[in-house]
Parts: structure tokens; sequence; C-alpha cells
């Protein structure tokens, strides 16, 4: 038989295909003149902050002047800056002084300037790669603020992250309360509380004030700042920056965020969390009550993955916080932790809700089915295995959705001959050929559909896998065979030049599963394209499926190179499986002749009464074929 070529409509629509996505990645190319103006503006924000950030240095200078020497003249000119708070100048703790609260899994260092977090160390986990002896710091060298704008009712604008907070620190039973007070007087006062339970990565967190209510102006809120500069954790910063978001939950219990693009916004109603989201590590301000509102806004910071290897995405939260009774008390909490489902999910607070899981039945899938079995997995065999026994057991529970498909495939391979004799037959009447193709399906009691609807219902399961292996925290840093870290790439050779998509590195795990799908493609290609004969006015899928023999692996090989290792691994196993199951579905249970025996013995039985689709099916055609009569007549 002559080979198709492909004809000259199927070049013209592969080519404007083409020319579409060239002109989309044209047409999303930044404004020269947006970018002018946005770096104009960032210049003028950084002028205005560096003038703040003198003007604070000075009253600091002033401030330690003060508490060191009892500097009259310099009390003077803090006064006539900061007003009643100029006490907090007098005391000893108005100095760069730190304390450090801390139990087995967490470190916090508090700064008397500001009363605030200036590092917070996870004691279990290393970054970058398994050994590096360097712990996950979410915050240190200054990238995180936290910050209430006082306004005074003597309208001055004062920022609490500027000023000397006093420490007070002592044990209650086994839990470690540090309070810090920024004082205006010896019993006024804004009061920071910390408290620390053993072995949590929760720590509450109280905001109150204490005789404010002359010195603060009460009419209005004041706004709380948290701003956050997130660091690199990960081996590639590409790959981990793809799943740092700022996630925040809304009074009714809706989980949101706000977005991946290089600048995000959104304006928050009645939120119970904000959470700066960095993959596998996670920064989270509770609130024990619904906040009023909120604005977050996310930067993107990695515009190339090459030179930009520190920060990932800069984060920001502005919150009102509103008196009651002419004092302030929010009872607040901090987590500062890994985005482990398992760990989120013990505090009870939706937490594990900002573990991107998929929507609808994709979650579902997640949720129930493949964390309790990986995690019962996990807990007994080591996490490579455990992929690839989680694997098996997946294809094997699908193997009789499997089977069906392959059964319908043989079926309709063994009709083909008379499908294409009616083609044949009435070559000239389209619409009396898809009458009698739909009456030889109903006699030989065939769905020419049973063979894509069981592989729908695998769509939902693969979907599923790709958004549970890269949110699955227990592979991070978990080596198996050749790939030291099966949350990030498997890098077998290092390149010396970049491949745009692709990466300067080679990994293996991906061009085995490249290599599978070729084969399983392969395998089926030929058999999908007896099964379905060519269509009146329908593309020509034989044509189709020899494209895709050679686009799918070649996808896999490009998209994922930079993809964790254990991704990877579960499309290797899960396509070889197949090509098994595959095979010995057809040695041993697909018999083409018993197949075709059966059809001709259901020709001879009374045909059976069209189902609902194949029904529809069929007006449709007639309706389209009558309207194509007509618009020949009105020609």
């Amino acid at each position: 038989m002559e080979e198709k070529r492909f004809d000259r409509n199927s070049i013209i629509g592969f080519v404007l295909i083409f020319v579409i996505l060239i002109f989309i990645m044209y047409q999303n190319q930044p404004d020269p003149k947006v970018v002018a103006a946005d770096k104009a503006k960032k210049e003028l924000v950084s002028k205005e902050a560096k003038a703040k950030e003198l003007e604070a240095k000075t009253i600091a200078t002033a401030t330690v002047a003060v508490a060191t020497t009892g500097d009259s003249i310099q009390l003077a000119q803090l006064q006539k800056n900061l007003g009643n708070f100029a006490y907090s100048a007098t005391l000893p703790s108005a100095k760069d002084g730190l304390t450090v609260i801390e139990n087995e899994v967490v470190k916090l260092t508090i700064s008397n300037k500001g009363g605030f977090i200036v590092e917070a160390v996870l004691k279990k986990f290393e970054k970058f790669k398994k050994g590096s002896g360097e712990l996950v710091e979410l915050i240190k060298n200054n990238n995180a603020h936290l910050n209430v704008q006082l306004l005074t009712s003597d309208n001055r604008t004062l920022n609490s992250k500027d000023l000397f907070f006093e420490p007070t620190l002592q044990k209650v039973g086994a839990d470690q309360v540090l309070s810090m007070k920024l004082k205006a007087g010896a019993n006024e006062f804004l009061e920071y509380k910390y408290i620390l339970k053993p072995n949590e990565y929760m720590v509450d967190f109280d905001i109150r004030s204490q005789g404010l209510n002359k010195v603060l102006n009460t009419s209005k809120p004041l706004d709380l700042e948290w701003d956050l500069k997130a660091y690199r954790n990960e081996k590639s910063i590409a790959y981990e920056n793809r799943y740092n978001e700022i996630y925040f939950e809304h009074k009714d219990g809706k989980i949101d965020y706000a977005g991946l693009g290089q600048s995000e916004e959104e304006d928050l109603e009645k939120p119970t969390f904000i959470a700066f989201k960095q993959h596998f590590f996670s920064s989270i301000l509770l609130s024990k009550t619904p906040l009023e509102s909120a604005k977050v806004t996310s930067v993107n910071l990695v515009q190339d993955d090459k030179i930009d290897t520190v920060y990932t995405k800069q984060y920001k939260a502005n919150i009102p916080l509103a008196f009651t009774s002419g004092e302030l008390d929010h009872k607040m909490s901090w987590y500062f932790g890994p985005t482990d489902y398992a760990t989120l999910k013990h505090y009870d607070k939706n937490l594990e809700k900002i573990i991107s899981l998929g929507w609808g039945v994709f979650g579902w899938i997640n949720k129930f089915i493949f964390i309790p079995l990986f995690g019962f997995l996990s807990d007994y065999i080591s996490y490579g295995i455990a992929i690839i026994v989680f694997t098996i057991l997946i294809k094997i529970a699908m193997s009789p959705i499997t089977f069906k498909s392959f059964l319908s495939q043989a079926k309709m391979k063994v009709l083909r001959p008379e499908i294409a004799e009616l083609g044949d037959k009435f070559k000239k009447d389209p619409m009396k050929k898809q009458q009698e193709t739909m009456k030889l399906y109903n006699k030989a009691g065939v769905n020419p559909m049973a063979g894509c609807i069981p592989a729908l219902i695998q769509l939902p399961f693969m979907y599923a896998s790709f958004q549970f292996f890269p949110s699955a925290f227990e592979l991070r840093q978990k080596s198996f065979l050749w790939a030291d870290d099966l949350s990030s790439f498997d890098e077998v050779i290092k390149l010396p030049f970049h491949i745009p998509m692709y990466g300067s590195h080679i990994s293996l795990f991906p061009i085995l599963a490249a290599i599978a799908i070729f084969f399983y493609m392969k395998m089926t290609s030929g058999d999908q394209q007896m099964a379905a004969p060519q269509q009146e006015g329908m593309p020509d899928m034989a044509k189709m499926m020899k494209i895709m023999i050679y686009v799918s692996p070649l996808m896999m090989l490009i998209f994922f190179n930079s993809y964790g290792a254990g991704l990877s691994l579960y499309n290797f196993i899960s396509n070889l499986i197949t090509i098994g199951i595959m095979i010995v579905i057809k040695r041993y249970f697909i018999d083409s002749d018993k197949i075709h025996s059966q059809i001709q013995e259901n020709k001879l039985k009374e045909p059976k009464k069209q189902g609902k689709f194949q029904k529809k099916l069929q007006e449709v055609m007639e309706q389209a074929e009558a309207q194509k009569a007509l618009d020949k007549k009105k020609k």
C-alpha cells in the first residue's frame, strides 16, 4: 500500500500554528515605554527609601547616644522628632541588642530595634543540597521587616522598625515568652509578644498597646507592614521560583493566591492568614480573628536564572490594625517552616491548602489517593522504591480501564475492512456513508467512543501526578540511583553552554521517560490508525499520530530536563508498565478471530437500541449534511 504523504492543508496548518506561537511570544514582550516608566518609578521609590533610611539612622544614633551618655541635647532633639516615644531612648535597651528564642526545630532572633524577627533558621533542613552544611534561613541579613506605622496625636508619623523595644524573656512551663515593648512612658507602650512552644514551627504573636489612647491618633487604623525578600533554597532557582507565590484565606475558608506574574497585587477582604510561600518552605502570618482587609504584592526577582541566583520573589503585605476602645489588641501567629502537607495539616487551620494539588477532581485524587498511598509506602521503603511501587499499584488499579480501551481498539480494527467498503460504496454520498457506518456499529455491538472514554478516565490521574510530585516535600534531598535529590533534576552531565528551553545540563530520567513514551506510542499508533478510519471532513488521525510519536518524547526531553527527578521517574515507570500490560493483554486476552466471530454473531441478532450519545451524534451529522445540501442549492 502506498504510504500517505502530508497534504498541503496539513503543512499550512502546522505553519500557521508556528506563526501564531511566534506572534504570541512577540506580543508578550514588555512595552519599552512601560519598562522605562517602571524604571523611573523604582528609582524614585529607591531615593525616598534612602532618605527615610538616613533619617532612621540619625534617630538611631541619637537614641544610642542618649541611652549611653544621657546627652540632654540629643534627648531634646529626639523629643522633637519622636514626641512621647523619645522615652524609649532613655532606656538601657536602646541599642542594637538581640534576643534568641529556639526549640528543637526553629531558631528565631529578635532585634531590639524594631522588635521584629531578624533571623529565622530551620534547624532540620539544609539548603541547595544534602550535606551542604548550610541551614535553611528564611530570614537573615535584613531581608525581612515588620513595621507598624504610628500616627501620633500630635501629627507625627513614626515607624516602629526604626525605634528601640525593651525585651523581657521568661519561661512559662516549657514555653518561651518574649515581650518586646516600645515605650512612650513607664506604663505606656506598644507590645509584641512572642510565645514559642517545644517542637513547634508556629509562634504565637500578639500585638497590643497600653495607655497609648492619648499618644496615638486612634481615629483610623494603623498600618502593619510586612515584607520579605525570599532567599533561594533549592538547586534550581527557576524550578523553585515556579512554585513561589502568595496564598491567603478568606473568612469563608476559601483559599486563593496572587499569581505568578512579574508583578502581582491583590486587595483582600477579611483574610485569616497570608502566606509567603517558597515552594518547600513558607512564612505565614495568621490572625485568630479575620482581619478587616489587607493588600499584598509579589514581584518576581528572577529575570535571568544565570544571573539572578540569590533571591526569588519580593513579597509585601499591608494590613490595617483597628483600635478597640482606643487600644490595639490583635491575637496572631507566625509560621516559619516546611511547606509539608502533614506538618501544615497538623495545625488544623487550612494551611495545607497552600500546597497546589490541583482543582476539582485532580485535587481529590491527590488528597485521598496519592498522598495517603505514597505516605504509607514511604514509611516502610526508600522514596525511590516507593515511587516505583506507587506507580505499579496505580497502573494495576487502572488496568481494567486499559483493557477496555485495547479491547475497543481491537473491535474497531476488525470492523475496519467493512467500514472501508462502506466508504467506497457511498463515496459520493457522505450522509448515507455516516448512516450506514452507525448502523454497522449498532449491529456489531461496537461503541466507537468506547476506546476514548477509558483514556479520558485516566487523564485526571496523569494530571494529578503533575501536581503531586512537584509538591511532595518528602522527596526533597532524597536520593535514588544517580539522582541525589528526587525533588530536583537528576543531572548526569554538566554542559559547558546553555541550550534555550533545555538548560545547561542533561538529566537521565527524562531521557528514559522519553524513550518509554516513544516505544509506547510506536506500539499503539498502528492499532489506533487501524481502529479509526478516516472520516469525511475530519483531520487525518494517522498523520497526527505519526507526528505525535516524535513530538511527545521531544517535549518530555525539553520540558522535563529541569523538573524534579521524582516526576520523570514516575512517568518512565508508568509508560514501561503500560507497555508491559499492553503486551500481556494483546498476547493472552485479545483474540482477533474470536472478536470477529462475536461481531458476526452480533450482526445476526436484533440490533441494540441506540444509546443517547450515538443517537445524538447521528442527529447532528444528519443536520450538518442537510445544511450542507441547503447551502449548495442556494449557490
